[in-house]
């Protein structure tokens, strides 16, 4: 006897942290609470993968594929810097995903990274193997190994340096970010009807901005909202 499994009733909501994060960041967290107000459910992954100190944007990836789920199910992805970066990467090259929001992404992280630290830091970072950074989900310091920056700009040289997304997508970005810059974002967003972007006069963590953000994600994925409560 054949048996009709039910098809889900909608997208599952995934919240991916960004760097030295994790599935307790502030944001996250917020935003969590926020939906299960209302009886929502967004799931806040790991993407510590395979860990800090051997991070891998490629293992991100695979984490966020695989807690989407069946061929048939589909995805929501909420994004948090490289995160962001990574929910992009995800949706153009997994149908699952229908719709992106995206908060400070670290679009072209490699070039931004290098921009940031400066020529003679890199060369320190690639020559001894690894980068000082704060862990602020562990809250100490970790040492990040090169390959992170490697694996990375492997991606980039075969996808291409810009994540070709054609779902709706939201980007709420600080035009005081100091850790990813908001011309990304304008570069990426230009001319592109499904993106709406949104500015606000806040830094990278966009603390300032949470009341704006909650609003302007539950306005976004309004029509998203018939997922099962948690």
């Amino acid at each position: 006897m054949h048996i009709e499994h039910p098809q889900p009733l909608g997208p599952r909501w995934l919240y991916l942290h960004g760097f030295a994060s994790g599935p307790e960041s502030a944001k996250g967290v917020a935003l969590a609470a926020h939906f299960a107000r209302q009886g929502f459910h967004l799931e806040r992954l790991n993407l510590r993968q395979p860990s800090l100190e051997h991070l891998r944007l490629s293992a991100m990836m695979r984490t966020v594929r695989e807690a989407i789920g069946t061929e048939r199910d589909r995805a929501v992805l909420l994004g948090s810097s490289l995160g962001g970066l990574t929910a992009s990467r995800v949706a153009e090259a997994d149908a699952r995903v229908c719709a992106l929001v995206l908060l400070a992404p670290a679009f072209q992280m490699g070039t931004q990274v290098r921009r940031n630290l400066g020529a003679e830091a890199m060369r320190r970072w690639e020559t001894q193997g690894w980068l000082e950074v704060h862990d602020y989900a562990e809250k100490r310091p970790v040492r990040v190994d090169f390959g992170f920056i490697q694996d990375m700009e492997a991606l980039e040289t075969r996808a291409g340096p810009w994540p070709d997304v054609r779902v709706p997508t939201l980007v709420i970005h600080g035009r005081q970010d100091t850790t990813t810059a908001i011309e990304f974002s304008r570069d990426w967003a230009r001319g592109k009807p499904h993106v709406r972007l949104v500015e606000v006069e806040d830094g990278h963590e966009l603390t300032a901005s949470l009341a704006l953000i909650q609003s302007e994600v539950e306005a976004f994925l309004r029509p998203f909202r018939v997922s099962a409560p948690a």
